[in-house]
């Protein structure tokens, strides 16, 4: 299952994110074999950040990448205060050696901050000129925040906006997804599983029960079920990867979509963008 961005490149729906992972040392073995099990899964998306272990992420994935770069679209994320003209391109190289590649496929602003988003925007025009980045785009922006990024210059090429957006969590489902559809740009769903929150839900455990499937791949099938979202749930063992790529194999149907709203219902009204 494929997902297009606003430049026509197909990415996967379902890819692996990597928030934590690479903290402790004893499990670095058993991270690095499920990010490489789902590559072989086809789950060739991975998402991480210079924020995630202070660099520690970008070096794992780095270590998972070796002889298979040409498989993965990589995605990576820098802080809003070195999102300046000056720090940008200092981080962009740190990560670039931390992850062992010449270039990120998409290269994230993390949330909004202080720095100008115009000064921002040409920064990254300016790495993707030197080949650092291929594409660029946004994380935890809401309604507002896309509007001033559409109204300023080179905005328009935004390719992602990477929130918060689960069962649990639908709040952008009133404005901004709707927005983000209309500009035919992806939302990336982080935290599919509101940090397993969501899997302890009795609704969704019996929900998945009765329709042959674990509470885990219930709800990343919905979140595949919805237009134009691609899900990077945390992969951290290989047993949690197989049992996420399983959900590529359940299509939900309008009823069973239908059953998951009267469970978890849509928003009644506007909501400030959950964050975590």
């Amino acid at each position: 299952m494929k997902r297009h961005l606003p430049c026509g490149e197909a990415v996967p729906a379902l890819g692996q994110g990597t928030w934590n992972i690479g903290d402790d040392p004893r499990r670095r073995g058993e991270e690095i074999a499920a990010l490489r099990r789902g590559m072989d899964l086809g789950l060739t998306l991975i998402d991480t950040a210079e924020m995630y272990g202070d660099g520690r992420s970008e070096q794992l994935v780095g270590e998972a990448l070796r002889g298979r770069r040409n498989e993965v679209f990589l995605v990576s994320k820098v802080y809003p205060h070195n999102a300046s003209a000056k720090a940008m391109p200092k981080s962009c190289e740190a990560s670039l050696r931390r992850l062992g590649v010449e270039t990120i496929d998409l290269y994230l602003l993390h949330w909004p901050g202080s720095i100008p988003l115009a000064e921002t925007v040409a920064t990254f025009e300016s790495l993707q000129r030197a080949g650092k980045i291929r594409h660029w785009g946004v994380s935890n922006f809401d309604t507002d925040a896309m509007r001033e990024l559409q109204a300023t210059p080179g905005g328009a090429a935004v390719q992602t906006n990477q929130v918060l957006y689960n069962l649990g969590e639908r709040g952008i489902e009133w404005d901004l997804l709707p927005g983000l559809r209309e500009r035919q740009i992806p939302v990336m769903a982080y935290s599919p599983f509101d940090q397993s929150r969501l899997l302890r839900k009795r609704a969704l455990a019996e929900f998945a029960k009765l329709n042959g499937m674990t509470a885990a791949q219930a709800a990343l099938a919905w979140l595949l079920a919805q237009d134009g979202v691609i899900a990077i749930p945390k992969s951290a063992s290989v047993e949690r990867v197989e049992e996420n790529a399983g959900a590529l194999a359940h299509r939900l149907s309008a009823e069973q979509l239908r059953e998951l709203d009267r469970l978890f219902p849509p928003p009644a009204t506007a909501e400030p963008l959950a964050m975590l």
